[in-house]
């Protein structure tokens, strides 16, 4: 038992197992070392670019400290100038005051007119600032505002030497920068004058240093290497820092030099992640070539093996489309062998088939016309025989244009009921052949019934069975009204691809005994009671299948409900419904 469920599992495993075994040989063919090659071309090429970023990062700050240096030495070299000029006797004539006699205007002028000559392009000002306020050096500068520099404010009394100011924002001219003015930024150099026999003692010399050009040195490096850049003094106070919020990581590549005029420090932070990003792009197109390489050679392979296992395939989608009901299928017979005469055999096995099922079809469809006939030929004369008979009762009674309507309206139903030529015609042709009929029993009844129709224009044009929907109203009257008095109502309503009709009446209604073998096809029958409705729930099966028809809901004195379903079709089998006619 065991044994024959595995079996089709064993052999579907066999058939798919040639196909995979050269799949896994091919790719351990090509796969293995193009992965091989690609990891060691990543390692290599990661290890070069890591090293190269990292020499030029170190080589950028380095750079950056010749600069730097470069300045503070021009600045230093300036103020040792000045310090060897005041030291000399001759000038002990300047003063910390404003000059009042006429050799100390000259010794200021002397003075200020060197100071001049000291300045260059790089210069923003030199000044000796005495203790009283009073200052040597271009006429613009408010010695008061000098406190809104925090390390100016913070030179120690005692200080002996040069004192590094930093960077800062040139605010303290006579002149008040305008509202949103940007003002120059400046490295400044604060060197107290401390010679116990020179002139100005204990005043002070301040040089600054454009720094725009330095700056923007120091903003390429961060935009270029992507660092967080910080220079310190010899006392850990920050001079300069990256604008941006970094948090320092043990993992950061650092980049560290010292600076020897002033012992200023340059330190440059990357983080590891940003460093190696080069080495990430390498690894990440070193994957997408390794997998589309793969990809390829899985690719190849598949064709490869697909030229053993295609015929094989072939013959078995065949035999899924036959098993789907596509008869019409046939597989391709390429060469005189053991799968060829296989080839063969399917198909003499599927035309066989074929015919078989066309036959079948043939016998039922002339089965099916023939009960057709026979539903046809049942047609009820209880209509004829009181329109008749009205007729004689109404000709004895009125005068003849009576006569004329109810002859015309009798003429158009049996011309309705008596062409056979269509068995689908369009509902609203269907609903035409009652108006007749209803016409028929006001001229019998009088106006003692009621009739309302819902029915969309567009939902007239769906092909009906022919001779449908007359039974129904038959029996309305002939069973379910007393002397034709009483209300009718039929809907017809749009279900997607179905049409659902409801016909209502507030007649007699049928007993529960009878209503349970009303459609029922082998019932006999006693009486004229029922046959329209079997007739039409019969011819709606025929036409559009066993899943449609009629379904009735009624109860004594309650009246009768009929609901009938069927599918929207635009045209019928004959092609003869183009419309509403």
């Amino acid at each position: 038992m065991l044994r024959s469920l595995l079996k089709p599992f064993s052999a579907r495993l066999s058939y798919q197992s040639i196909r995979t075994k050269l799949l896994v040989c091919f790719l351990i063919v090509t796969v293995i070392p193009l992965l091989s090659v690609g990891a060691l071309s990543y390692y290599q090429s990661a290890k070069v670019i890591n090293s190269q970023f990292g020499k030029y990062g170190e080589n950028a700050v380095a750079q950056l400290q010749q600069q730097t240096n470069a300045y503070l030495t021009r600045m230093s070299q300036t103020a040792a100038t000045i310090y060897s000029y005041l030291l000399d006797p001759a000038r002990s004539g300047l003063g910390g005051e404003s000059p009042s006699t006429y050799r100390e205007i000259l010794d200021k002028n002397n003075f200020e007119n060197f100071l001049k000559a000291l300045k260059t392009e790089r210069n923003a000002g030199i000044y000796i600032i005495a203790k009283s306020g009073y200052y040597y050096g271009e006429n613009n500068l408010d010695v008061a505002k000098l406190d809104r520099i925090s390390t100016w404010r913070a030179i120690p009394d005692d200080r002996a030497g040069d004192y590094w100011l930093g960077f800062y924002p040139q605010n303290h001219g006579i002149k008040e920068p305008e509202e949103g003015e940007r003002l120059p930024v400046v490295l400044g150099l604060a060197e107290s004058i401390n010679n116990p026999y020179g002139a100005l003692r204990g005043s002070v010399i301040l040089i600054e240093e454009k720094a725009e050009d330095l700056l923007g040195m120091f903003e390429l490096f961060e935009s270029d290497t992507q660092a967080h850049l910080t220079i310190a003094d010899s006392q850990g106070r920050v001079v300069y820092e990256t604008a941006s919020a970094y948090e320092a990581k043990d993992s950061d590549i650092v980049w560290h030099k010292a600076i020897e005029t002033n012992d200023w420090t340059i330190e440059a932070r990357l983080p590891a992640k940003s460093f190696y990003r080069s080495s990430g792009l390498i690894r990440s197109n070193t994957v997408i070539a390794a997998v589309a390489s793969t990809l390829l050679a899985f690719a190849l392979a598949y064709l490869f093996s697909s030229r053993f296992t295609a015929r094989i395939r072939r013959l078995k989608d065949s035999m899924q489309k036959v098993s789907f009901g596509m008869l019409q299928t046939r597989t391709k017979v390429e060469a005189k062998d053991e799968l060829g005469s296989l080839d063969v055999s399917f198909n003499n096995m599927v035309g066989g088939i074929e015919s078989l099922i066309r036959e079948v079809e043939t016998n039922e469809r002339q089965k099916k016309d023939a009960e057709l006939r026979a539903f046809h030929y049942q047609i009820n004369p209880h209509l004829l025989f009181n329109t008749l008979n009205s007729i004689q009762w109404k000709a004895r009674l009125q005068g003849a244009e009576d006569i004329r309507q109810m002859l015309y309206h009798l003429t158009m139903v049996l011309e309705g009921n008596l062409d056979i030529s269509q068995e689908l015609v369009p509902l609203g042709r269907e609903l035409r052949m009652i108006e007749h009929f209803l016409k028929i029993q006001e001229v019998r009844y009088g106006p003692v019934f009621r009739y309302e129709l819902e029915c969309d224009e567009e939902l007239k044009k769906y092909p009906i069975p022919r001779m449908t929907l007359q039974p129904l109203f038959e029996n309305i009257f002939f069973h379910g009204f007393e002397d034709g008095e009483g209300a009718i109502r039929l809907a017809v309503a749009d279900e997607g691809t179905l049409l659902r009709l409801e016909l209502s009446d507030n007649g007699a209604g049928i007993p529960p005994d009878k209503l349970q073998k009303l459609l029922l096809p082998g019932e006999k029958r006693k009486g004229r009671g029922g046959l329209g409705l079997r007739n039409a729930d019969q011819k709606i099966k025929l036409h559009f299948g066993v899943q449609y028809g009629l379904t009735v809901k009624s109860a004594p004195d309650k009246g009768t409900t009929i609901f009938i379903k069927w599918p929207k079709k635009e045209e019928n089998p004959h092609g003869h419904v183009d419309g509403n006619d």
